[in-house]
């Protein structure tokens, strides 16, 4: 073998030790977290009696000195209106009927975001991905969390029907400060049950996900909120959940325009 054969051969062998040696992190770290995966399957007939994403807030409360508040009332998804779980999925996961726990075109997108703007957004979460976080993780942004969040929404989606899914999601989602679930979200803002919302209050909850802690359902002054509300009434009336008089008044209602 010629003297400038040598060269290139000994850096073949480093590229390939180095390659190697990323493989068998990511492997290692991958079982780690496959293996460290909490039990889903008694989600199947129990309820959970409080969330990571619950005791994380009020952690923060606590260090901060802030008296601690939680509201909390279970709801079956029978007993929550049809209209507010329609807003929800329109707003927050509009193919959750149709992917097993992934939306890889909507990943696909936040991706590009996180190259373009250089840094961590993430983004593109599907409700199963969300209860996975809210149950079991804290809301840090790292590739850590997210790969065990993802390992976390196969689970529920191989232990879980859809149905059951999202009447977890609807039951621990926050939807402001101390305020969990579709229930209390109800009682807090509209004085009422989840059963009783009407249409115009259904999607003043939707449109405050995934940012309660800095939208209110009661805030009428935000651009992005009255834009994020008439989407979600155009699709309700576009899927003909709505027809078009009670389409009109519920614009009427969020004070917004077709």
């Amino acid at each position: 073998m010629g003297s400038s054969a040598r060269p290139a051969r000994r850096r073949w062998i480093r590229v390939l030790t180095v390659g190697g040696v990323v493989l068998l992190l990511v492997g290692t770290a991958g079982a780690a977290i496959w293996w460290t995966t909490p039990d889903v399957s008694w989600l199947r007939q129990s309820n959970p009696t409080e969330t990571a994403m619950m005791r994380y807030r009020e952690e923060q409360l606590r260090r901060q000195g802030r008296p601690v508040r939680r509201r909390w009332v279970w709801a079956p998804l029978s007993r929550i209106s049809p209209y507010l779980i329609q807003a929800v999925l329109i707003a927050e996961d509009d193919k959750f009927f149709q992917h097993e726990g992934f939306d890889w075109e909507s990943m696909r997108k936040a991706l590009e975001t996180n190259l373009r703007r250089r840094r961590i957004v993430f983004g593109g979460s599907t409700i199963t991905q969300q209860l996975a976080k809210n149950l079991f993780l804290s809301p840090e942004r790292s590739l850590a969390r997210k790969l065990r969040e993802a390992a976390i929404a196969y689970q529920l989606e191989q232990a879980l029907s859809k149905k059951r899914i999202l009447e977890l999601y609807m039951n621990v989602v926050e939807w402001g400060p101390g305020v969990y679930g579709a229930e209390a979200a109800a009682q807090t803002y509209f004085h009422k049950s989840a059963s009783e919302l009407r249409i115009s209050e259904a999607i003043r909850l939707a449109s405050v996900l995934p940012n309660p802690h800095r939208f209110s359902p009661l805030d009428d002054t935000r651009r992005r909120l009255l834009r994020k509300r008439r989407i979600i009434a155009r699709r309700m009336f576009q899927r003909g959940w709505i027809d078009g008089a009670t389409y009109q008044a519920v614009l009427a209602e969020l004070g917004v325009r077709p």
